[in-house]
């Protein structure tokens, strides 16, 4: 601190005073007072109080705020009279607020500090009219914002919940449906098992039958995927033998026998270990056995696929990672796209065109899953349920590019400067918040020091991002 005071004519060089009569001039002259900070130095700290506004004279500083425990560069400045700190001054406060940011020199910086306090009381002064504006401004502002920022999030999360319990609700259903027709052949069995003790089959008998039904469940485990028409070839052999040995409902039998990749020779080999007059109660026990393994596989499949979607859910919302490392995009996208599963279907066919030797991106994984879920959400807006989505990703150098395309109607010339402001809005009153795009596009150029890109025709219309592969140094 130099303590040093600065003169009327020098204070008026600085733009934020150049309009100021003398008086005024006077008073700031006063009441300043030049400090230095050395290069490397804070010059005050996020959420302490706001006890100085200044000014600076010379020098480079850096704004900075803390993000998710991460420290990130709003601003830098090497321009004369920027200005920083109590930037609420004029406001009327019972406790001061406090610093929004951090600033620290970048280079050896020379600032002019104004109290407060009394540069509020002020201003309060000197301009009634203009703070009074301005404070009802800033709170309209604030709560304005604190209430679309509510709606978007709430928006955000009932699309999540919705994507993921319309995906979760097909699997689930499945594991519901099999395990009810499991226990229907699980019971089967056991009579079916029952009726054939009951006729006394000979010990070794029992024991070939059981050695065909554990080769059958083998098969099971291993059943090749057929085509239509090798199935159908297959399916009707096994009927004609199930008929040639008047066993009734065949049709049913050899479906699911089909399934386990069971043939002729495999009834065959049934047929030549267990005397005629047990063959039927040894084929349907057989059919059982299989029936119950398809329906295992079922279940398990369910799960899976139920695992999948939670495992999908975590990708997207990145809760189990930390908040900057290496992603992969495509991941990403994959995650964002099963989310919005349910608004992906009907009319719209989805394309993914990805280079596969696109490698990971430093970002922050879940708020590039924001900005994906705002551009999907607004091409499929865009085509009503009718037309193709495509999402393309590439490589520019040492950049990665993800593009997204709709072939809905385009924006329209004259709006597409406009897309990107905040409370911009094509959509009907009480359908948008205007906030998507913006928010993606703070997230996309500030804080990944990317770019965000419209193209837009007619049935044509792209948003292309674009994220630097290398990290960006961290500020010193």
């Amino acid at each position: 601190m130099t303590g040093q005071r600065l003169g009327p004519d020098t204070l008026r060089g600085l733009f934020l005073f150049e309009a100021l009569d003398d008086d005024q001039l006077g008073w700031l002259a006063e009441h300043g007072r030049v400090a230095t900070a050395g290069a490397g130095s804070t010059l005050f700290t996020e959420g302490e109080p706001a006890t100085g506004f200044f000014l600076l004279l010379s020098g480079t500083m850096s704004m900075r705020r803390t993000v998710r425990g991460d420290v990130l560069e709003v601003n830098r400045t090497d321009q004369r009279g920027s200005y920083a700190g109590a930037t609420q001054a004029y406001l009327s406060h019972d406790v001061p607020p406090d610093y929004a940011a951090s600033v620290v020199a970048i280079t050896d910086i020379e600032v002019l500090e104004l109290p407060a306090g009394e540069f509020g009381a002020q201003l309060r002064e000197w301009f009634p009219m203009a703070t009074h504006l301005l404070e009802g401004l800033f709170f309209g502002m604030r709560s304005s914002q604190e209430l679309v920022g509510q709606r978007e999030r709430l928006l955000a999360l009932g699309q999540l919940s919705a994507g993921l319990t319309h995906e979760l609700n097909n699997p689930a259903a499945a594991a519901g449906r099999a395990t009810e027709a499991l226990r229907d052949r699980v019971s089967a069995m056991r009579h079916k098992l029952a009726a054939l003790a009951s006729g006394r089959l000979d010990p070794d008998v029992l024991s070939r039958l059981t050695d065909r039904q554990e080769e059958a469940v083998r098969r099971v485990a291993t059943a090749p995927a057929l085509t239509s028409l090798a199935a159908s070839d297959r399916e009707g052999e096994l009927v004609d033998w199930l008929k040639d040995h008047s066993i009734v409902q065949a049709d049913d039998l050899a479906e699911a026998m089909v399934q386990a990749d069971l043939d002729v020779a495999f009834l065959d080999a049934v047929a030549a270990a267990i005397p005629a007059e047990h063959l039927e109660g040894a084929v349907r026990w057989i059919g059982y056995t299989v029936d119950t393994e398809l329906l295992m596989n079922e279940i398990a499949d369910a799960v899976r696929r139920v695992s999948a979607l939670v495992a999908d859910a975590k990708q997207y919302s990145q809760l189990d990672r930390s908040s900057h490392q290496d992603v992969d995009l495509h991941a990403l996208l994959d995650s964002t796209l099963v989310m919005l599963g349910k608004d992906a279907k009907g009319g719209v066919t989805v394309v993914k065109d990805y280079d596969r030797d696109l490698p990971a991106v430093p970002a922050y994984g879940a708020e590039l899953n924001q900005v994906w879920t705002n551009l999907i959400t607004n091409a499929l807006d865009a085509m009503a349920g009718e037309g193709t989505l495509t999402i393309r990703t590439g490589r520019d150098g040492e950049t990665a590019v993800v593009a997204i395309g709709d072939t809905g109607p385009g924006v329209p010339t004259e709006l597409r400067q406009r897309v990107f402001e905040p409370f911009f809005t094509t959509k009907a009153v009480g359908e948008g918040t205007g906030l998507g795009l913006d928010i993606s596009y703070r997230i996309v150029v500030q804080r990944h020091g990317g770019d965000l890109r419209l193209r837009s025709a007619p049935g044509d219309t792209w948003f292309e991002v674009r994220l630097p592969l290398v990290a960006a140094p961290p500020s010193e």
